[in-house]
């Protein structure tokens, strides 16, 4: 299935998901950042608050990139370059601006082989640079909508752990994220097998859930999450 978006169009109703996620980031990001699967900006937008020299927007949706070009276009900042490409098309070319920071916030599912992909931005990240990787996890919930959207996989922490350090990654932080919400994700994507993210479940969620569960994961790191966040760094 050819990726076109869909699930990051509707996260883009969880602005609390996303600054949640960004603030677990945020303490390792550098100054010259790379997005890759910028989708239609959502979580670019929170990027673009961050104190960087330059951020790189990577979205091959044609849909998508027209939609990231235009909410680019309407925040004015010159920081800012969109390609409409795979980071394997722009790779080369990002390299010679030696960028400290590539996020990944729920792409490397999507990638067939990311053992490859994660060796590919080992090369292209200047010396001391960072990945930022978060991912659906858990090959227990995989059901009909990670299919449907494209999901080759859901991690365990232990196998990202694993294939950043086969790339030649050195890893700062490994974690489950999300521990709330395992158990509404299995009920409606295994046990009633839906294969729809409504914008409006999200938006509940988001509002309702994420601040309880992002001050209890602020105290204590969950054994489950149903996704994984890990930092790593190119020694």
């Amino acid at each position: 299935m050819v990726y076109v978006g869909r699930d990051l169009e509707a996260m883009s109703f969880a602005e609390n998901y996303h600054r949640w996620i960004l603030e677990s980031l945020k303490p390792q990001l550098g100054t010259r950042l790379v997005e890759v699967g910028a989708g239609s900006g959502s979580f670019s937008d929170l990027l673009l608050d961050h104190p960087a020299d330059s951020l790189a927007l990577i979205e091959p949706s044609e849909a998508m990139h027209r939609l990231l070009a235009e909410r680019i276009r309407s925040r004015n900042d010159t920081r800012v370059e969109t390609y409409r490409a795979t980071f394997g098309d722009v790779a080369e070319r990002l390299s010679s601006d030696l960028p400290d920071s590539i996020i990944y916030v729920n792409v490397l599912e999507h990638i067939a082989d990311d053992v490859g992909k994660l060796a590919l931005v080992h090369r292209t990240l200047a010396p001391g640079g960072k990945i930022f990787i978060f991912v659906p996890a858990l090959q227990s919930l995989y059901g009909a909508f990670d299919e449907q959207v494209g999901h080759h996989r859901r991690y365990t922490r232990s196998e990202l752990v694993d294939k950043c350090e086969r790339a030649g990654f050195r890893i700062i932080d490994s974690r489950y994220f999300d521990l709330l919400g395992v158990l509404p994700w299995w009920v409606k994507y295994r046990l009633l097998k839906s294969s729809e993210l409504e914008p409006r479940a999200v938006a509940a969620y988001d509002r309702y859930v994420v601040p309880a569960a992002r001050r209890l994961e602020a105290r204590l790191r969950p054994p489950l999450g149903k996704n994984v966040l890990l930092i790593a760094e190119k020694p």
